[in-house]
């Protein structure tokens, strides 16, 4: 008895067996010809968005063109907008109008070319200074010291020229020349004088040779060094002729 309860269980185990897979193979099958609900959506869309794209591909030229006709148009109201300018008038016989703004009056005109006149630079000419020395003042360093701080605050063009015995005291001089900061010539002569009147008048002559070999052209003037000068007596030697 208890052989044939465990074989009816197990036929009745298999035949359930046998019916679950049955149902399952026939929903599947059965599922597998029935229509998606998502695949038309998606078609559709995709569809669409080709639509559009090619829409907007064939209607962006005509987007620019209307933009460059904006541009075009605010570009002729702007130039309609700024203001034209206005001819003058004129009379009958072609003369312009004399209470037009624009037309200047003979003072004017005048007072322009008198201020153009004096703007006109006009170069200095060159003054040239010849001071004669004498070796035997003992004050005499001090005189050309005094002198030579003058003419530096003379503005140039200026040359000194200074004339003394080759037995003087050439380096103290030099060394005073180089120090004024002015142009200068340092002149010597060997000749010995008695009189003191014809060594002034060799130095003199030998700084006005000294002019003429070298073609310096200016105006000259003989200054002592006891001489004593005020800086516009400079400016009205520049203005003699």
């Amino acid at each position: 008895m208890g052989s044939l309860e465990r074989s009816k269980k197990k036929v009745q185990l298999w035949k359930k067996a046998a019916v679950h897979f049955a149902l399952c193979f026939v929903m599947g099958f059965f599922t597998g010809f029935a229509p998606t609900g998502k695949a038309p959506g998606l078609s559709s869309r995709s569809v669409i968005s080709s639509n559009n794209s090619s829409a907007e591909t064939l209607h962006s030229p005509p987007q620019q063109h209307s933009s460059r006709n904006l541009i075009s148009q605010q570009q002729q109201q702007q130039q309609q907008q700024q203001p034209q300018p206005q001819p003058q008038p004129r009379s009958s016989s072609g003369i312009q109008d004399p209470s037009s703004p624009d037309l200047k009056t003979e003072e004017e005109v005048t007072g322009t070319a008198d201020l153009g006149s004096k703007l006109k630079l006009t170069p200095r000419r060159l003054i040239i200074i010849i001071t004669p020395t004498n070796a035997r003042d003992p004050h005499q360093g001090v005189h050309l010291r005094r002198l030579a701080n003058t003419l530096r605050l003379v503005p140039p063009p200026l040359l000194w020229v200074v004339v003394e015995p080759s037995a003087g005291k050439k380096k103290e001089l030099s060394e005073m020349l180089r120090s004024t900061g002015t142009m200068y010539r340092h002149l010597e002569y060997r000749e010995n004088f008695t009189a003191a009147e014809a060594e002034l008048e060799h130095q003199r002559n030998l700084a006005l040779k000294h002019l003429e070999r070298h073609r310096l052209s200016g105006i000259v003037h003989f200054a002592g060094i006891h001489s004593v000068y005020d800086l516009d007596f400079f400016d009205h030697l520049r203005e003699t002729e």
